[in-house]
């Protein structure tokens, strides 16, 4: 299935920063139009430790209460405060962005230390909740990673979460096959423990090495 996308914003970077933004940018939707970024808040720096786009302003962790793959109730401010967390939205039955950024992070995750991957939460947050049962989402995220946190419920609560952080999510549409499309920024956001805030994103396409470089940093909270 194609992916495209579509955004009005401006990024205020030069060279070859912004040629890579704006190319990932085009890749940032899982489906057939649109998706949102936080791109007026990006800055590059060049003395930052992490090899992901330090974010200009660091964005609150939203206040989202879902279900989580166990059937229980799931306060993501309240169960990650105070921990690295990814946050990435997306849907089990996406055929392209989703299970390749999700599976690079598990990957990545591989390459921590048991003590580092204690510290880090990877959260998985469905834009298709009908399809996405708590079952269905532990299946399809157990082959990437275990301790991944799956979560599902209100879509309207989801896309508010999503809009406070920059990123469009379209209500599902069904296909004339049959088949399911969810559209989606495909932003990867990294929050830091030691406020609880979105630091360091990471766009659709973002490499395995990327991630490796960076999760050591992340579980320690270094400082963007």
């Amino acid at each position: 299935m194609p992916r495209s996308a579509r955004t009005s914003r401006t990024v205020r970077l030069t060279g070859a920063a912004a040629v890579a933004l704006a190319a990932a940018l085009t890749l940032s939707a899982c489906g057939s139009s649109g998706s949102g970024s936080p791109a007026k808040v990006v800055q590059q720096k060049a003395d930052s430790p992490y090899e992901g786009t330090v974010l200009g302003k660091h964005f609150d962790k939203p206040d989202l209460q879902l279900t989580d793959t166990s059937g229980q109730p799931y306060d993501l401010r309240q169960k990650t405060t105070g921990r690295t967390t990814l946050l990435f939205f997306g849907y089990t039955s996406c055929p392209d962005v989703c299970p390749t950024t999700m599976g690079d992070i598990g990957v990545a995750m591989k390459k921590l230390s048991p003590e580092e991957r204690q510290k880090v939460d990877v959260v998985f947050i469905s834009t298709d909740p009908q399809r996405d049962t708590p079952q269905v989402l532990r299946s399809w995220l157990d082959s990437m990673g275990s301790d991944f946190i799956g979560l599902t419920g209100d879509l309207t609560k989801v896309k508010t979460a999503a809009k406070s952080l920059g990123i469009l999510i379209e209500d599902p549409v069904v296909n004339a096959d049959g088949t399911v499309t969810s559209t989606h920024g495909a932003q990867v956001l990294a929050f830091l423990p030691s406020d609880d805030k979105a630091h360091v994103l990471y766009l659709s396409g973002t490499e395995v090495k990327t991630f490796e470089h960076d999760l050591p940093l992340l579980a320690k909270g270094v400082t963007a």
